[in-house]
């Protein structure tokens, strides 16, 4: 291995440069943005009334959305417009609701509410922060799973969901896994749907956030857990989630989600104590854009990967030049979704972020993919290159390298 003092020489040498990047978060780019710009003016003083008759400018419509929009988004999540609530921008606030009301008065099947028992999700690993962060602040303890390339480590959910009574359900990225890329196969999602669990409200709670997030024309089909489910004699098992935060605008989007029609009645008949309903003008803009847009959802989509491609594709040429046969890092190259999961092979992640940091290079912290942050191997690395242009992710992935192979050769100093 080269040494440390020409490791040490690269990296203040990018030092100097006086960078400004940032590959923290997976945002859009103003260029999936400008897709959408016909949005702000497609519904006006013409467009008052939607189809089925209502006024959007007005309170009626129902708490679970305009059934344009149900019917719609139903296309999405591979659902029925009766099984489908649409809401307002965000998924992680319909997450947050459902399992709001599962703590104060249970879901459809729970003999109690949630909060007194100190319940506990299975959550995989690596995954996705803001569960964590939700699932800390709502006071649910998290058990780990390790995600597989064929989802969440079924073995370990099985044995957990049977013999722990206070283990409520599992919550995971099924499609496109958040950081990893992973899509659930068919067998994972038919063991999800049967398996026995120790407790009859058990639930699935699938972010299927990227569902529709292809960066490649070879994409997987993903399993339907709403319809595994009800196979297996659980209908009421799952919650699919979903919105159009990286399809539209992420500050002005839609949120919705999947269940089965029993859960709609139950659930909407709690969201309904908070809200006469949700943004119609907001539902029905969508509605209208998605509709006429050429190739509908999917044509939007295959837009955005046109935009995104390039950018995931610069990471895996500058890692794969940079790191390829140093034996210092793996990473994923996903089918889709909107992260790069890397791994060191020493457990440097934190020096990593550190000194990309130090660099100018904004990193997603290290521990951020583990519950409460902490990653038990400091080795994983989330990688969001969706907004920075071509030339600044390529900028931005030499300095990790440099600042992987840095870490690494400081680590072997102190550990011979």
């Amino acid at each position: 291995m080269t040494d440390l003092h020409t490791y040490q020489e690269q990296y203040d040498a990018y030092k100097r440069l006086g960078l400004k990047l940032n590959i923290q978060r997976g945002q859009p780019s103003d260029a999936d943005f400008d897709l959408s710009n016909e949005m702000l003016t497609i519904v006006n003083e013409d467009t008052l009334v939607t189809p089925g008759g209502i006024d959007i400018r007005n309170y009626p419509g129902g708490v679970a959305g305009l059934p344009e929009a149900r019917a719609l988004f139903a296309t999405v999540l591979d659902a029925q417009p009766e099984e489908m609530v649409v809401w307002n921008n965000a998924s992680l606030e319909l997450m947050a609701n459902t399992l709001m009301w599962a703590m104060l008065r249970g879901l459809k099947d729970s003999p109690r509410p949630w909060a007194p028992d100190k319940p506990k999700l299975i959550v995989t690993v690596p995954g996705y922060d803001r569960h964590f962060f939700l699932l800390e602040k709502l006071g649910i303890d998290m058990v780990t799973v390790e995600m597989t390339p064929d989802g969440p480590d079924m073995d370990a959910v099985e044995r957990l969901a049977k013999n722990d009574p206070a283990i409520k359900g599992i919550f995971f990225v099924p499609t496109y896994s958040n950081p990893t890329g992973e899509t659930i196969t068919d067998e994972v999602a038919q063991r999800l749907a049967g398996m026995d669990t120790a407790v009859p409200d058990f639930t699935i709670f699938a972010d299927d956030a990227y569902r529709v997030h292809h960066l490649t024309d070879d994409y997987p089909a993903p399993p339907n857990l709403l319809r595994l489910c009800a196979a297996a004699g659980h209908p009421d098992r799952v919650y699919v989630y979903g919105s159009t935060s990286k399809m539209t605008f992420a500050g002005a989007g839609v949120g919705f989600f999947a269940t089965s029609a029993a859960n709609v009645k139950y659930i909407t008949g709690l969201m309904g104590a908070q809200s006469i309903g949700p943004n119609k003008v907001e539902q029905y803009r969508h509605v209208r854009f998605l509709q006429l847009y050429p190739g509908g959802i999917p044509g939007l989509m295959q837009d955005h990967a046109n935009l995104l491609r390039p950018k995931f594709e610069a990471v895996y040429r500058i890692l794969s030049q940079e790191l390829g046969n140093s034996g210092l890092a793996t990473w994923t190259e996903p089918k889709g979704g909107y992260f790069v999961s890397l791994d060191t092979t020493r457990p440097v992640a934190d020096r990593v972020v550190a000194l990309a940091n130090d660099a100018g290079v904004s990193l997603t912290p290290a521990g951020a993919t583990y519950p409460y942050g902490r990653d038990p191997h400091n080795r994983n690395i989330r990688l969001a290159p969706s907004r920075p242009p071509v030339a600044e992710v390529e900028q931005a992935m030499t300095v990790v390298a440099a600042c992987i192979k840095l870490a690494s050769v400081e680590y072997d100093g102190r550990n011979p």
